[in-house]
């Protein structure tokens, strides 16, 4: 169910919003809609990689565990040149 949510724009956001929405043949709604989307896609994916990265720091503090530097950087090159091979552990 959608429900309607208001904003307040300053007036030189708002005609932004509307030449840009010309410009694309799109209304201003979708412009904000498709915006807001995008922010909350990217910021999850943020906050999810920055609590994996915690979870992995406390995991290596507590085990001591890690693949050393010349494992990952013969993986990274192999994978930069294209070559899949499994991740050092």
């Amino acid at each position: 169910m959608a429900t309607t949510q208001g904003i307040k724009l300053d007036n030189a956001t708002r005609e932004r919003l509307k030449e840009l929405g010309k410009q694309k043949q799109r209304s201003p709604h979708w412009l904000m809609r498709t915006a807001i989307e995008e922010f909350l896609q990217r910021e999850e994916r943020y906050e999810r990689e920055k609590r994996e990265d915690m979870e992995r720091w406390q995991r290596y503090q507590l085990s001591g565990r890690a693949v050393p530097h010349n494992q990952a950087a013969e993986w990274f090159t192999d994978l930069a040149e294209g070559t899949s091979t499994p991740c050092p552990k």
